[in-house]
């Protein structure tokens, strides 16, 4: 679908003097709002929740309010399972125009039991200064198939708004902060809550995942917590490529961490874990090894070479084969 640029101020498009005018906002509103109706796949249907922001003015999403309830309310009292594409709109719109009571009510129906519509009722709760009605009924639609980390997300922000931190944290801090990866997810914990000691913030999130200790270790090795991150690997697989990384970057300031590090890449990779492991992520681990033996002054090639012989399990060891010149020096 393309947009005609229409700029009635004849600022540069993208300009803060260019913002169109209320009736070229309603043309666009039109056309996003036909193309909702068509899009069958769906794959603009996210558009809906924000139909409020699109508005801009409070004029504008009351128009749309008016228009669309209606036929939302009509579609709801149907008895039947009748869909209607503006539902989501209509809320948002609603919530803009600061009509959160009308909001309440349209929820308050089975046919709108799921969170997708739910939320639009909590934050409409929150704004009437109803903060535990919102915490109850964001809680109450947990359940099967129900988006945990979105709801999670939710409660926490309601508590933080109360000032209660301590429950926020307790409760909802693991699962409304979940990232892409273990590293994402702990940082993001910490700055949401500074007051908390990076080492309690790491435990509880190690212990929230019985199995993977593993796993946070590249946490607690950003977080300059060198004893915790060393004793990870020993409890469950760990990225031998993670531990490599760690043993080089840590050469020079922490050798003998960084030789620990990659030890374990090494152990790890001879119990065949990791993905696609080659001979050259051997080599790696090896270099860096050395490399942070060379650093520390006190630890010998010989030492080195003793400490992973510890590691090759039988003539068939992966390790062994391919690091065989090296440890026959």
């Amino acid at each position: 679908m393309k947009f005609r640029s229409e700029r009635p101020y004849g600022g540069r498009l993208g300009s803060v003097h260019a913002r169109p005018s209320c009736d070229a906002r309603e043309r666009w509103l039109e056309r996003l709002f036909k193309a909702l109706q068509e899009d069958q796949m769906p794959y603009i249907e996210s558009l809906g929740a924000q139909w409020g922001t699109l508005c801009a003015t409070h004029e504008l999403a009351c128009r749309w309010a008016d228009r669309l309830l209606p036929i939302v309310t009509e579609v709801l009292g149907s008895g039947g399972h009748g869909y209607f594409v503006g539902t989501v709109p209509c809320l948002s719109a609603l919530y803009a125009a600061g009509r959160y009571r009308d909001v309440i009510d349209l929820v308050d129906s089975d046919r709108l039991g799921l969170w997708w519509y739910r939320r639009w009722a909590v934050d409409a709760l929150v704004s009437l200064g109803r903060p535990s009605d919102a915490l109850r009924l964001a809680e109450a639609s947990q359940g099967l198939n129900a988006p945990g980390g979105e709801i999670a997300k939710a409660c926490e922000a309601i508590l933080l708004s109360c000032g209660m931190n301590d429950e926020a944290y307790r409760r909802y801090a693991i699962a409304a902060n979940r990232a892409g990866t273990h590293l994402a997810t702990f940082r993001a914990i910490a700055r949401k809550y500074p007051e908390r000691p990076p080492e309690r913030i790491l435990a509880d999130l190690v212990e929230s995942e019985p199995g993977a200790e593993g796993k946070w270790f590249a946490a607690a090795k950003d977080a300059g917590l060198f004893d915790v991150a060393l004793s990870l690997p020993t409890r469950s697989p760990t990225d031998p490529r993670t531990l490599t990384r760690a043993a080089r970057d840590f050469a020079d300031k922490q050798p003998h961490f960084a030789m620990a590090c990659a030890l374990a890449a090494l152990n790890w990779m001879e119990v065949g874990y990791g993905y696609e492991i080659t001979g050259l992520d051997v080599l790696h681990a090896w270099e860096a090894l050395v490399g942070a033996a060379a650093a520390t002054s006190s630890v010998s090639l010989a030492e080195v070479t003793r400490n992973v012989r510890q590691i090759i399990r039988g003539d068939n060891s992966f390790i062994g084969k391919v690091l065989v010149t090296q440890l026959a020096s």
